[in-house]
């Protein structure tokens, strides 16, 4: 877990962001502010084999910027890392750098957009994607290595498409932005409660919540809420957390 925190961190914290590794491949879903940080405690810059982006928001992909130039700058100047993404995303992201910007994006990166509800394969990982309940297009993910299955949410308000993705996973990674829905709010994010009711439907083995403490959310009442409606413990998505599946 490099990071587990929505729209911005906390002191010491991070955004969103995940490893997936198995048979010597790393997978980097999702770079939140302070990912990658926290990614050189475990591996080095160029030890990532992919990348996925679920979706265009900040606080899923601003570390995109400094990882670039990370690898643009390299002495070996390692090209065409795979970049997994919805359409669309990287023309967003060149616009900041510069007038070349998409050219040299380009350099560093393979993009290869998918749309939601789209599958495809990056090393011994099989991802299978839907789309969510979320302002702009957003893959949910269901990631598959050796027999072994791993649900994200990304960001999403309550949708069967997810309930879908998690079905019989060995851990389901779900978003938990609020404790309650604010007022007048639009259904585009979960409440705990909410996590553990779609991680209960999906018959999921384990639940992580991740994309906590917006607006300084009582993570306590959280984990109880949604282990409540879970009908067993759920956990955190803290920094440097490792889980073994």
């Amino acid at each position: 877990m490099l990071g587990g925190q929505g729209t911005w961190p906390d002191a010491g914290g991070a955004c969103t962001g995940y490893l997936l590794r198995t048979d010597g491949f790393t997978l980097w879903i999702d770079l939140g502010t302070g990912t990658m940080a926290n990614l050189q405690r475990h591996i080095g810059l160029l030890d990532v084999d992919a990348v996925v982006i679920s979706h265009r928001h900040p606080d899923h992909l601003l570390d995109l910027f400094p990882y670039f130039y990370a690898r643009l700058f390299h002495p070996e100047h390692p090209m065409g890392l795979p970049l997994y993404c919805p359409p669309g995303l990287v023309d967003g992201v060149t616009a900041l750098l510069s007038d070349q910007g998409g050219a040299m994006v380009e350099k560093v990166f393979d993009v290869r957009a998918v749309e939601p509800g789209e599958s495809f394969g990056v090393g011994p990982f099989r991802v299978r994607t839907a789309p969510m309940r979320h302002p702009v297009p957003t893959l949910g993910m269901r990631v598959e290595a050796g027999g072994v299955a791993l649900a994200y949410s990304a960001d999403t308000g309550p949708t069967d498409e997810l309930v879908g993705l998690a079905r019989d996973a060995d851990l389901l990674l779900s978003e938990a932005t609020w404790l309650e829905v604010p007022g007048g709010a639009e259904p585009l994010h979960l409440t705990a409660g909410q996590a553990g009711e779609h991680a209960a439907r999906a018959g999921a083995a384990e639940l992580v919540l991740t994309h906590v403490r917006w607006m300084n959310t009582d993570r306590d009442g959280g984990l109880e809420r949604a282990s409540t409606a879970f009908g067993k413990p759920a956990a955190l998505a803290e920094e440097g957390t490792r889980v073994t599946l």
